[in-house]
């Protein structure tokens, strides 16, 4: 009794600022999020065969025999789309409000990175046109490493070209990242404990409130939106979210007219595309992500942090949401100008804010 009674305080009782609203949800659903494409990803492992010659074939057995599993499929393939877009929202929120309490902060960037790893080698496995191709795309990145890229290049693919055994290495490694991404995961949550929730003020709050029942019906309202609109999907454009080319069997010989990623990693590969050289695309992709790491030392000692009391800021941020979305949208059109030079504007604003951002609000603070 004592030791349910400690974990109801912990996990249930747990006090949470009274005022919080609906856009503290997301963490909630991108666990109930990734619980699930963890067991949807199981069950496809019992029909998956991660051969070059065998894979695209297992993929439209899947689709076709056993009973139910194409609904697992399109499910897995769905819910991924559903993950990233509750983690975008989940990281505008913290962004907006300057959530950047260090562990936890840390913790989520790590979440984020190895959840972007994991999409990008999930993709890979259906060995279509587009997994083959985007597959070369970026791990040939690697070569623009001086001295050892091409031997880091070789020793990923396991061969001298993407083969059977790049799709097995690639395998073996979607199958154990979620299970690091949820030992992040706890550390997330156990560290969200130990500083407890942020608030809409961005500044500490003593007026605390039970996470059940107050929040937890916030929680299932937002779970069940999230789950009918991915039920739309699943049932009535269960291939919407998905790239028509890599309904074809992949082709060495054959290089499709315009490789474009997932919706979810569009802004990277705009990013990516938009500097000529190939070394420096490739920092500026890493950067991207790696940004995150660097945030709370660019916001730190800072009692007021929210974007909502420094004017300026605000509308810096609402301006790198606008950019961010037309970073993702660029990255679906081919590299011609206007698209182009448009592209290399678009990423020069996405690292300018991450710049300017801080430093304004030091200066605004100073004169409050």
């Amino acid at each position: 009794m004592t030791n349910y009674k400690l974990l109801k305080n912990k996990l249930i009782n747990i006090p949470i600022p009274s005022n919080i609203t609906y856009m503290w949800n997301y963490g909630s659903i991108l666990l109930i999020c990734f619980i699930t494409q963890l067991l949807s990803g199981l069950m496809l492992t019992m029909y998956y065969l991660p051969m070059s010659y065998k894979a695209f074939d297992s993929i439209f057995y899947i689709m076709r025999e056993p009973s139910m599993s194409w609904f697992i499929r399109l499910f897995h393939c769905n819910m991924a789309s559903m993950y990233f877009l509750a983690l975008y929202l989940h990281l505008s929120r913290n962004l907006f409000i300057k959530s950047f309490f260090n562990y936890t902060w840390m913790t989520g960037s790590m979440i984020f990175l190895l959840s972007t790893m994991t999409a990008f080698l999930g993709y890979v496995l259906p060995w279509g046109q587009m997994s083959y191709w985007g597959a070369m795309v970026i791990t040939n990145l690697l070569t623009s490493i001086p001295y050892i890229g091409n031997s880091i290049l070789t020793w990923i693919w396991g061969n001298f070209t993407i083969s059977s055994y790049t799709l097995t290495r690639f395998y073996l490694f979607h199958f154990i990242l979620p299970f690091i991404i949820m030992m992040f995961i706890i550390l997330h949550i156990y560290s969200l404990h130990l500083t407890g929730s942020s608030n809409p003020l961005g500044m500490k709050n003593n007026d605390m409130i039970s996470f059940h029942p107050y929040f937890t019906w916030k929680d299932i309202i937002g779970f069940m939106m999230m789950f009918m609109l991915l039920m739309m999907f699943i049932n009535l454009l269960p291939f919407y979210l998905l790239n028509p080319e890599n309904f074809n069997l992949a082709n060495p010989l054959l290089t499709p007219p315009h490789i474009e990623p997932e919706w979810y990693f569009l802004y990277a590969y705009t990013i990516l595309r938009s500097i000529p050289n190939k070394l420096g695309g490739t920092i500026a992709l890493f950067m991207s992500i790696l940004m995150l790491f660097i945030l709370p030392l660019l916001n730190s000692n800072m009692k007021f942090k929210n974007n909502k009391f420094f004017p300026i800021n605000n509308l810096l941020i609402i301006i790198f949401y606008f950019n961010f979305i037309s970073l993702t949208m660029m990255g679906m059109l081919p590299i011609e100008n206007p698209f182009y030079s448009i592209s290399q504007i678009l990423s020069f604003l996405f690292f300018l804010y991450f710049l300017i951002d801080p430093i304004i609000m030091h200066l605004w603070y100073k004169m409050m």
